[in-house]
């Protein structure tokens, strides 16, 4: 036992330890450097382009300190600019925006038909309304910004902003370049310059019912701790359309390495080293919560109160991810066919300029207010890709091959990462067969907007 002496100097040792530990790291490490630094609103405002705006949304919920009582769920949003003071608006009550906010829904399920058709009128009723409770209170406060980088909070990870509709009839798309962040720090994240160390990969077509070919490189098996969450039956036909995309899509790059069938595993995935490109074209899952399970008090050890308190400890990254070869019999040599977000944050991709996730409802995940996305989107960000291209519902393989050959040709001729994107949606905007957004707007940009280096 030590005197409070004793215990006051080892704790005042330990720390002294700690700031000398955290001084060499940050003489070796940029990126500890940049990360453990506090973020400041000047720091990151110095990072905002002068024609830009950071838009960050926050779910809150009001208090009434006189009644002593909590009010309901609210929106806002925090408006930061290259310079001046930031501004905040409230966007009101959570209800009415969430349900204006189905219109993401009704575009990407039941707009189908009209969008085949080329009916557009009833999708912009639905994104005008969405738009005047959540855009167009910001607007007000804007002034001459082009490019709007989007932090988005709870549900409002699902909306592709550039389908909203201004009062002009004008879709967000025609007005603004849109780049969304899981947060304004990344602004800080994405300062740090890594070098690729292989060439662009292309993750396609899937055997989902054989079991993928072994690799010659093992990776740790971690099926235990990163496996699917349990009680879940899914299994998933073949995507024939992805092995017409990787063919359209590998002539534009150089060096290509082409991973279809059973040699699209999930241990090749493992495997990577910072490709410069990565591009998987597959099909993507969400889960929704687990519900809640009872702790068994067959002897009546648990008390009522504890019993009531047991919440599920799952790690949502748990809750979404890739199906690659093997994932209908889960098997693919030691691992399962499913890469889990989880085992997606752990991939090595410090340098990987751009992942292309083409696939279904890849930008959906476990919502947690104020952390943004806490899936797909976050775990590739954790992972160290600087920028992201993700589907949030399935799009037609012919309109999503058109989408991806006019991205890539941009992104080859030194477009910057968003205006590439937004260049490709406004030119199927206004193409005959793909002017609906369910085609255009199934994708969002995330992470760093500018040219990439090849």
């Amino acid at each position: 036992n030590l005197s409070d002496e004793q215990y006051r100097q080892l704790v005042a040792n330990l720390r002294q330890k700690s700031e000398q530990l955290e001084a060499e790291l940050s003489r070796r490490s940029a990126e500890f450097r940049t990360l453990s630094e506090p973020i400041t609103i000047e720091a990151v405002q110095q990072l905002i382009p002068e024609d830009a705006a950071l838009i960050e949304f926050i779910l809150y919920k009001p208090a009434d300190i006189k009644a002593r009582q909590w009010g309901k769920d609210h929106y806002a949003a925090y408006i930061l600019k290259s310079s001046g003071e930031p501004q905040w608006v409230d966007l009101g009550e959570v209800e009415p925006i969430h349900k204006a906010a189905f219109f993401r829904f009704t575009l990407a399920l039941k707009d189908k038909k009209d969008a085949f058709i080329g009916n557009t009128d009833d999708i912009k009723q639905t994104g005008r309304q969405l738009d005047e409770l959540l855009m167009q209170p910001i607007r007000e406060k804007l002034g001459n910004i082009n490019h709007i980088i989007i932090s988005p909070d709870a549900q409002l990870n699902l909306i592709p902003f550039a389908a909203l509709v201004d009062e002009n009839n004008r879709y967000l798309l025609e007005t603004y370049q849109i780049t969304y962040l899981t947060t304004g720090r990344d602004l800080i994240r994405l300062q740090l310059e890594y070098s690729h160390k292989q060439p662009p990969v292309i993750v396609a077509n899937p055997d989902y019912d054989k079991p993928g070919e072994p690799t010659t490189v093992a990776v740790s098996n971690t099926r235990g701790i990163n496996q699917l969450s349990r009680g879940v039956d899914m299994s998933f036909r073949a995507l024939p359309g992805t092995a017409e995309e990787a063919k359209v899509i590998a002539p534009l790059l150089s060096d290509v390495t082409l991973l279809t069938q059973s040699q699209a595993t999930e241990n090749a995935v493992k495997q990577l080293q910072s490709p410069n490109i990565l591009h998987i074209a597959t099909h993507g899952f969400f889960l929704k919560n687990l519900p809640r399970v009872e702790p068994d008090n067959s002897f009546g050890l648990i008390s009522e109160n504890t019993q009531q308190n047991t919440p599920i400890q799952e790690n949502p990254l748990l809750r979404s991810g890739l199906a690659l070869a093997g994932f209908n019999p889960r098997e693919s040599g030691l691992d399962d066919g499913v890469l889990t977000a989880l085992e997606v944050a752990n991939l090595k991709l410090r340098g990987t300029k751009l992942v292309v996730l083409s696939a279904c409802e890849t930008g959906l995940g476990e919502i947690e207010n104020g952390e943004g996305v806490y899936g797909l989107r976050r775990a590739f960000a954790l992972a160290g890709a600087e920028s992201l291209l993700m589907s949030l519902w399935t799009v037609s393989d012919e309109g999503t091959k058109e989408l991806m050959i006019k991205y890539y040709q941009r992104l080859l001729q030194n477009q910057g990462r968003s205006e590439a994107w937004r260049q490709t949606q406004l030119e199927m905007l206004n193409s005959q067969d793909y002017q609906h957004p369910y085609f255009w707007a199934a994708f969002v940009p995330v992470g760093d907007w500018t040219p990439m280096e090849y």
